[in-house]
């Protein structure tokens, strides 16, 4: 779409990408340098990644350790199997913010987009390596919505509405989430191409975090919902 700017001799017309349309401009400059800030903002990204609310969420709720079920894994899947869908969906929703906000006040300060894909990255590896929980984590990819969703929102919400589809139609969480992750590196270089770097090291990061999963689903053994 196009979009105008004031300028000395007249309007001016330059190009933006489809996925940008969404985003918010930077509000003022804060008085800190570049690098500064988007260290800051890696680390906060990362201690709030650390934060496995599945684990949380089961403890409220008084509902079994959620990474003794299915796969282990501390996400939204196996807290469904606990306890039904309103704690999963709490937890799906506080584990997509604490990858979103970082990324949100990265854009927000105005850091590059390489600088916000950086914060995203370690939202992501926050929740897989996790500082509070022995550096035993999740697979990331709520946490990876999160990010996606404040950086690239176009591309996110087809790979969203990929693992929707993967998901209503083989009822196993980890193909659908394998099949979207996948997609990203494809649909991000047609439509949003800046961030493309940002969904390939997703796309490695998360399917290698998958790797036991990839074995039982060629075995037939990945537990359906």
């Amino acid at each position: 779409m196009w979009t105008t700017e004031p300028a000395a001799n007249g309007p001016a017309f330059s190009h933006t990408l489809p996925g940008r349309v969404f985003a918010r401009k930077p509000l003022t400059v804060i008085p800190m340098s570049d690098p500064l800030l988007t260290v800051l903002l890696c680390a906060l990204a990362y201690v709030a990644g650390s934060v496995l609310f599945a684990l949380e969420i089961c403890k409220l709720w008084k509902l079994p350790d959620p990474r003794a079920l299915g796969s282990g894994n501390p996400g939204a899947t196996n807290v469904y199997r606990n306890g039904g869908w309103l704690p999963a969906a709490l937890t799906l929703i506080l584990d997509a913010a604490k990858g979103f906000v970082p990324v949100w006040l990265a854009h927000a300060a105005g850091l590059s987009i390489l600088a916000q894909a950086m914060v995203a990255l370690c939202a992501v590896t926050g929740h897989m390596v996790p500082l509070f929980y022995r550096f035993k984590g999740g697979k990331g990819v709520a946490t990876a919505l999160g990010s996606g969703l404040a950086l690239a929102p176009l591309t996110t919400l087809l790979l969203a509405a990929i693992w929707i589809l993967v998901m209503w139609r083989w009822r196993i969480s980890a193909l659908a989430s394998l099949i979207a992750i996948v997609s990203g590196p494809v649909i991000s270089a047609l439509i949003e191409p800046d961030t493309l770097p940002l969904f390939g090291l997703l796309a490695i990061l998360i399917v290698v975090r998958h790797r036991n999963n990839l074995i039982r689903l060629a075995q037939g053994r990945e537990t359906r919902l």
